[in-house]
């Protein structure tokens, strides 16, 4: 009969082997989590190579299969998981694309002014303010032209630009930004104001998992910031 001392020899024997494929099974870069396959290569490993005299007992052996069929089945999670992410970016995609050509209301105040017409918006102010100022600028960041708009009851106000400077001169055509600036209780804040825009294209931002409108003259924002939709 072998002795127990030649059993553990054997078995220790085999532990060089067992790390060896352990290392194989792991590409450069990896982490010390392991795949599916990696697990199954050493998990057969381990049976082959197992102490004759003490071999894996059932409740291991179960274990060790309760613990393959978990990863089989996050692997198929996440695999499908994935698969239903790619499938909704598509899907918010094909969406985003009927607001092309269409105008839209976003909170970055900046607007196009055609020739003849002016730029509308809407300044939010829930809890009212003591003044409300209107403050127009050209690309290059010059202000072209303010007006008091004076006290305003909490909603919503709308705000104008005709399209005109300080002197009454009329500006040309281009992208203008318009900011407001609420004073209460003697607190003075800038806040968005929404201004019309016309969408040109429509992206989807892997980095930050947005939606992205882009509008004319330039400029993208997220569609989540999207607050109205024009025919």
């Amino acid at each position: 009969m072998a002795s127990p001392v030649t059993g553990a020899g054997n078995f220790v024997s085999t532990l060089p082997k067992y790390e060896e494929i352990k290392k194989a099974a792991k590409t450069p870069g990896q982490t010390e989590e392991m795949g599916q396959q990696a697990f199954l290569t050493l998990f057969t490993t381990q049976l082959q190579n197992q102490d004759p005299l003490d071999p894996v007992k059932n409740e291991a052996f179960v274990a060790q299969l309760a613990q393959f069929s978990q990863l089989e089945a996050t692997t198929k999670m996440a695999a499908s998981m994935g698969s239903m992410a790619t499938a909704m970016q598509s899907d918010r995609l094909v969406a985003g694309t009927s607001l092309i050509g269409k105008k839209v209301a976003t909170p970055n105040g900046t607007a196009q002014l055609l020739n003849g017409a002016n730029i509308a918006g809407v300044v939010s102010v829930p809890n009212g303010a003591d003044k409300v100022t209107l403050d127009v600028y050209d690309q290059l960041g010059r202000k072209v032209f303010t007006q008091s708009l004076g006290r305003q009851a909490p909603g919503e106000v709308q705000v104008r630009w005709e399209g005109y400077n300080d002197k009454g001169e009329r500006m040309p055509e281009g992208r203008y930004n318009v900011q407001a600036t609420v004073s209460s209780f003697g607190k003075v804040t800038q806040v968005p104001i929404s201004t019309p825009s016309v969408v040109r294209s429509v992206t989807f931002n892997g980095t930050t998992n947005e939606m992205m409108v882009e509008v004319e003259g330039g400029g993208s924002v997220p569609l989540s910031q999207v607050k109205r939709v024009d025919g």
